[in-house]
């Protein structure tokens, strides 16, 4: 088994994931840099934290710590939000750079213990913290979320979030309160954004969503009762759309446009039987 903080050879090929603040360094077709570490115009890494996150297509992935404002690796790119990896459609390069992104929030936010404020340190056979004072051992949060794609009839519900982009809408998410199912929380979640009650509840699936560090857990359902009460705290507008006029909604490669065709199918199958 590969330990997490093995040190790369010159001559390996590999995957670079070099995060700062959240963003990684990303070329102009916004891609990671690919080769080998004696091939690539990068500085000397004793000086950073160093963590091998698993295999690419063959190759080795290895995550770089980078600090803030961090200029030495400017010649293989610029310092970008992960985002942009979501919209070219290559899923098994964004469960990496989600993992790369999730694993320093980690190592940044841990490293002193949450128990007794003595520094942490890292676990070399496994991806963990240790405090070797009180024994206090942390390994990468996740934070479990539901978002879910509700149909009444041949229409679907949309909601606008003030966090969302101009014009975008997107279904309905929510995170997990501590003691709840995935359905609890669902219907809890849609009660409390949009005042109705759903049924035929159908797990369709799941998403690394790196911002910060979620686990998007995607449902389908369908409207049982209620009138639509959006939340003011949480959504700014919101209504129930035809297929054949929708507003902007996320981009291919997100569960939430994942969910939304999902919703298609299944009213282009019924209207078809």
């Amino acid at each position: 088994m590969t330990k997490p903080y093995q040190r790369p050879s010159a001559d390996e090929p590999a995957w670079w994931f070099i995060c700062s603040a959240g963003e990684l360094t990303l070329d102009n077709d916004d891609l990671p840099p690919h080769g080998r570490l004696q091939d690539l115009p990068m500085p000397e890494l004793d000086d950073y934290q160093v963590v091998w996150l698993g295999e690419l297509r063959e190759r080795s992935c290895y995550l770089v710590v980078a600090d803030l404002n961090d200029d030495a690796f400017s010649a293989l790119g610029e310092f970008k939000s992960l985002r942009p990896l979501v919209a070219a459609q290559d899923e098994a390069l964004f469960m990496m750079a989600s993992r790369a992104k999730q694993v320093t929030e980690f190592l940044t936010t841990h490293r002193y213990c949450g128990r007794c404020g003595t520094r942490m340190q890292a676990v070399d056979w496994e991806l963990a913290m240790q405090c070797h004072a009180c024994q206090h051992r942390c390994y990468p949060r996740i934070s479990p979320c539901i978002i879910v794609a509700i149909r009444k009839g041949d229409k679907i519900l949309l909601a606008r979030g003030e966090r969302h982009r101009p014009g975008l809408y997107s279904v309905l998410a929510g995170f997990v309160e501590a003691g709840e199912s995935l359905e609890q929380t669902l219907a809890r979640e849609v009660m409390e954004e949009a005042g109705i009650e759903v049924k035929n509840l159908q797990y369709v699936c799941s998403q690394p969503w790196p911002f910060p560090n979620s686990l998007m857990m995607g449902f389908t359902a369908e409207w049982a009762a209620g009138d639509l009460h959006f939340d003011p705290f949480e959504l700014e507008d919101g209504d129930w759309y035809s297929f054949d006029a929708l507003p902007d909604i996320p981009l291919p490669g997100t569960i939430a446009h994942n969910l939304i065709q999902a919703v298609k199918a299944q009213i282009d199958r019924e209207s078809s039987a």
